[in-house]
């Protein structure tokens, strides 16, 4: 009975997945049906000049509208649409979507009222706060294109980003929160628009009582002022073609790249992916615990779950020390989360501070049916543990910031798939997964090799750079014609099960051997004493590359170090074997990430190979590279 049933679950999934391969106008334009549109679409593809592809062309919508004015319209107004939770405050604050939707649309106002009208561009550089999401909104109501920049980015990386969006107008806030800290944001932003030298209309300021600061007469303005004098803006019709928002990622030039999401495209496969992806329905409470500056922020803290109709939840705090590891587990509690989505990282340190689940246990957690990962490959050894503690599906899914949204999952709505620890599970309707080998050619299951996805992209994923389509074009279409490079190793396996190994030049190759350093970090998370690790290529005299490994262990464990590293040496020679060349590690305090919770494995094998590094933007703590260089000196690196 237990075959036949996973027959039966797997088959519902193949039907689904094979529709939208072969009929994906027929597949896309049924969930389009429960999308309200102005003016329907002439079709629901173009496919008249590839690679630049467009989804229900000729279509007239208004995202705003279908994500609170629609809920309010079908007698849902006083439905909690957002919970604003910040543990850094002590705040708790809810918003029906009847107060959301007025203060989006008075938002909204305040905008036109500065001059800012459709297709202009607006940058939002704020912390975790609810007028984060209201200038999103507000945004899409009047057909602005809002740039999201990560509240605290540095000067230098935020003028990058506002030099090439050329903003009316900046929203900003005067401070942000850290676990220890205050960050100023206005001298950051005074010296970005001085590095940027474009002219911006006005920069409009949220005055956090714990850090109030002056404004500049002329240019500044307060949030509070703007909001009471403006007069409610009504929704504008854009064309489904039209740009949403544009997200900044890093670019391999040092330029940020300027992803764009189109209207239309983008609310069908979002609002698709909340029952089908999630199993969320409209009222329940989902939680995406990353940040607005993110694009699981965009996807899944404002767009997806609103337009579905369900509460969202804007946290601003972290999984440990706001105030303890049982952070999370207290928003789920007290809040009633029925799905949960945060990074393997932020589980990694809640694993690494409370490794029995002291803390979990002093909550209950009976409300939460599914657990989603999403930002760094999770090891199994972290899946397991979840999984044992919450009793509940732990579902490891793989997307980037071009998709929006997941390649590879467990759609639990379709139905919920065997797991295999390791593994994303198999591709999401609508991608074409193939693994292609430097020459292009398709590899055998269980072969690693370049990941790459069959154009057209589904609905929901980029549809260009900002200004830089030839880019688009040779960055991402060019390796292989007629497919989209991800950028990501990986193999898929006999059973159409995708495992994402690591991005293609985590593929280190020792003597001629290529080798996944996803393998190996798989094989030291599985040590009891480990909490994190990362493994990365190292240069060597002899065979070319070596893996080295980095590992930062529980809390509480006492062991000599040298004892663990030995030990993860045999662990990794008897489950991969010699050709590994694994035989350096160095146990470290804490691994060097992005806010974003991503390991820096390329600062890391700078540094071991005694090379010339920049200090990225986007990571949490400078600090902890300084910490760094001290561990690899001890134990003699780099060795020249």
């Amino acid at each position: 009975m237990a075959g036949r049933g996973i027959a039966v679950v797997t088959l519902a999934y193949d039907l689904v997945y094979r529709r939208s391969i072969k009929d994906p106008e027929g597949f896309w334009g049924e969930a389009a049906e429960s999308v309200v549109w102005e003016k329907r679409w002439d079709r629901v593809f173009d496919a008249s000049r590839p690679p630049h592809y467009l989804w229900f062309p000729g279509a007239v919508l208004n995202t705003c509208y279908n994500c609170l004015d629609l809920h309010i319209e079908r007698g849902h107004g006083d439905r909690t649409a957002l919970i604003y939770d910040s543990p850094v405050t002590r705040t708790v604050q809810k918003f029906s979507y009847n107060v959301l939707r007025d203060l989006v649309a008075r938002c909204a106002g305040g905008l036109k009222e500065l001059g800012v009208g459709k297709g202009d561009s607006v940058v939002i550089y704020m912390p975790m706060i609810p007028e984060a999401v209201i200038s999103m909104l507000a945004c899409a109501r009047i057909g602005a294109v809002h740039s999201v920049v990560f509240g605290g980015f540095a000067p230098r990386e935020l003028a990058a980003r506002i030099r090439d969006a050329e903003p009316k107008v900046v929203l900003t806030a005067s401070c942000g929160i850290e676990v220890n800290r205050l960050i100023s944001y206005k001298p950051i932003l005074d010296e970005a628009l001085a590095i940027a030298g474009i002219p911006v209309h006005a920069c409009v300021y949220v005055q956090r009582p714990q850090h109030e600061v002056a404004l500049d007469h002329g240019r500044d303005m307060e949030w509070s002022a703007m909001m009471r004098n403006a007069p409610p803006a009504p929704c504008v019709p854009v064309c489904s073609t039209d740009p949403l928002y544009i997200l900044y990622t890093s670019g391999t030039t040092g330029i940020p790249k300027g992803v764009v999401r189109d209207h239309g495209g983008h609310l069908v496969a979002l609002k698709w992916t909340m029952p089908s992806l999630y199993g969320v329905a409209p009222g329940e409470v989902f939680w995406a615990a990353s940040d607005v500056g993110w694009v699981v922020g965009h996807s899944y803290i404002v767009y997806g779950p609103l337009a579905c109709g369900c509460t969202t939840i804007l946290y601003e705090g972290k999984s440990v020390g706001t105030p303890d590891p049982g952070a999370f587990w207290r928003v789920v509690s007290q809040h009633g989360v029925k799905v949960l989505f945060t990074a393997p990282t932020a589980l990694r340190a809640i694993k690494r501070e409370d490794p029995r689940g002291s803390f979990l246990k002093k909550y209950d957690l009976s409300c939460l049916r599914t657990l989603f990962l999403a930002g760094e490959r999770c090891d199994p050894d972290t899946l397991h543990w979840a999984g044992e503690r919450l009793s509940i599906p732990v579902i490891d899914h793989w997307w980037q910031t071009e998709t929006g949204w997941a390649i590879g999952a467990n759609p639990v709505g379709i139905s919920l798939l065997p797991v295999k620890p390791g593994s994303c599970t198999k591709p999401m309707p609508g991608y074409d997964v193939r693994v292609l080998d430097d020459r292009g050619i398709e590899l055998p299951p269980g072969t690693t090799g370049n990941i790459v996805v069959r154009l057209p992209l589904p609905p929901g994923c980029f549809t260009t750079l900002w200004r830089k389509e030839d880019e688009y074009v040779r960055s991402y279409l060019s390796a292989y014609p007629g497919f989209y490079l991800t950028g990501d190793a990986g193999y898929m396996d006999e059973d159409g099960y995708l495992w994402i190994m690591g991005r293609t030049d985590d593929i280190i190759n020792t003597a001629g051997h290529r080798l996944s350093t996803g393998a190996m970090e798989e094989v030291l998370a599985s040590h009891p004493d480990v909490a994190e690790c990362a493994v990365t290529g190292v240069a060597d005299t002899v065979k070319g590359e070596i893996p080295m490994g980095f590992v930062v262990l529980k809390a509480g464990v006492r062991r000599k170090h040298g004892e663990v590293v030995q030990e993860l040496i045999r662990m990794v020679r008897d489950r991969i074997g010699p050709i590994a060349s694994f035989k350096v590690a160095v146990v470290v305090k804490r691994l060097p990430k992005t806010r974003s919770g991503k390991i820096l494995r390329g600062v890391m094998k700078k540094m071991a190979d005694g090379e010339k590094y920049q200090v990225p933007a986007t990571i949490e703590d400078p600090a902890v590279l300084d910490e760094l260089t001290e561990e690899l000196a001890g134990i003699g690196y780099p060795a020249n």
